[in-house]
């Protein structure tokens, strides 16, 4: 009988696998949406996420538990999400982590841009008319730049400029 060896996965998951599975699978995210409670009429949420199918689940609690348990799991029928929201987490987990153990994709830009607002986030600037802008310049460097809405709604717009990341080389096979 030809029995199949599977690979286990423990908490203790090498930082170089964890990094090397961000850099493929993991989203950095910023969403400026209108809300009318705030002063300056606009709401920014970050999230670090990562998408998949819902039999890697057993991963995504590991990732989430190499992380200090932080962030949600949350299960929409075949897809698995995993999020960490909370600017206190992104702060104390995700970016020290990454910053450590660096992605070495151009992902690394969008991660270098995302830590940037995160901390105009801590300091609480985005709460102003002109912190908000400082976040939507960064924003527009980011993934897939702004929406046609942001465009609009923030027409002096300067996007900042995108990092530039040299592939230096795997600095580990895992």
């Amino acid at each position: 009988m030809n029995k199949t060896k599977y690979t286990t996965f423990t908490n203790n998951l090498n930082p170089y696998f964890v990094t090397g599975f961000c850099d493929g699978e993991a989203t950095f995210t910023v969403s400026v949406m209108k809300d009318r409670k705030s002063n300056t009429g606009w709401y920014v949420l970050a999230r670090f996420s990562i998408c998949l199918h819902r039999k890697d689940l057993n991963l995504l609690k590991q990732l989430q538990s190499h992380f200090g348990g932080v962030g949600s799991i949350l299960i929409k029928e075949e897809v698995v999400y995993f999020t960490v929201a909370a600017a206190g987490d992104l702060t104390n987990k995700i970016i020290p982590f990454l910053s450590k153990f660096p992605l070495i994709t151009q992902k690394q830009a969008d991660f270098l841009l995302f830590s940037q607002i995160i901390d105009l986030i801590n300091k609480k600037e985005h709460l102003t008319m002109e912190g908000l802008q400082k976040v939507i310049n960064i924003k527009a460097s980011m993934n897939k730049g702004l929406s046609e809405d942001l465009k609009e709604a923030f027409p002096n717009t300067k996007p900042v400029a995108r990092p530039l990341v040299e592939f230096k080389a795997i600095p580990d096979p895992n």
